[in-house]
């Protein structure tokens, strides 16, 4: 397999997102995140280490990790690798849930790992190669996953706590989704919480409960998140990119750049694309 900064993401071809992990080229740390659908990282070069509720879990090639619904996770991808990233909707799994909405997926190793990677493997490769039917094959590979996921790594017995804090973290994922969408306008904490009929404190105390963050960090995060992307994937200005995703002034972007990266926009640029 061959690196590449594009990521390739399907269309309405599919009923998932496949894509290449954005972090491909190292030197890329993704911050405290979660959201509603079932995410599994397959690494098949380099290695990541992947942090589930502050526990670190190693991945090297051959590996993968399965990220539940509304699991708070980040990603340390210190150097190059090559690892492939599908996105399943809760719903797909609605008949299998344990709870209202619930389900989890164990993180232990099973004897379907290696029958997971080779169809991820396969689904992939396929998809880039785009030949005649290349829908029906990959669908069918999906849904062989989707069987060993609910077959061999479905959680059945849950406890009423991992329940209570999915159902936080699925009203909370509202507000933070709401973010996300706005996240380039000037989006105070008070602003946000009377859009939701929260207070700020309690708004403020739930983030730093759940994602173990404060409300200003992770807006930051969602905007070097998004300014990372078009820096890696465009030609854009560091100026234009600071602009176009809610920084303050160029400046601004470079200094929360260079803290999380050790080094400044342009510089990073440059050693990436060699």
């Amino acid at each position: 397999m061959q690196f590449s900064h594009e990521l390739i993401i399907p269309n309405e071809d599919l009923p998932f997102k496949m894509f290449l992990f954005e972090g491909a080229c190292g030197s890329y740390f993704r911050d405290k995140h979660w959201h509603r659908s079932v995410e599994i990282f397959a690494v098949f070069e380099g290695n990541l280490d992947f942090y589930l509720n502050s526990e670190v879990y190693p991945l090297y090639s051959g590996q993968f990790m399965l990220v539940n619904s509304n699991e708070i996770h980040s990603i340390d991808a210190g150097s190059r690798n090559y690892t492939v990233v599908l996105q399943i909707p809760l719903k797909t799994f609605e008949k299998y849930y344990t709870a209202e909405q619930f389900i989890w997926f164990t993180h232990d190793e099973c004897v379907q790992d290696e029958k997971v990677m080779d169809l991820i493997r396969d689904m992939y490769t396929t998809y880039c190669e785009k030949r005649c039917g290349y829908e029906m094959k990959v669908t069918s590979r999906y849904y062989m996953l989707l069987y060993l996921l609910v077959s061999s790594y479905r959680e059945a017995a849950v406890s009423s706590e991992m329940v209570k804090q999915n159902k936080k973290l699925g009203r909370l994922s509202m507000i933070t989704n709401y973010i996300k969408e706005n996240y380039t306008s000037d989006l105070s904490l008070e602003s946000l919480a009377e859009i939701f009929g929260y207070s700020p404190a309690y708004l403020s105390k739930l983030l730093k409960r759940y994602a173990g963050i404060n409300y200003k960090a992770y807006l930051q995060g969602i905007r070097l998140e998004c300014a990372y992307q078009e820096l890696m994937n465009t030609e854009q200005t560091i100026s234009s990119i600071a602009m176009d995703n809610g920084f303050a002034s160029s400046k601004a972007f470079t200094r929360a750049f260079q803290s999380k990266y050790g080094m400044t926009p342009s510089e990073y640029r440059g050693r990436m694309k060699r």
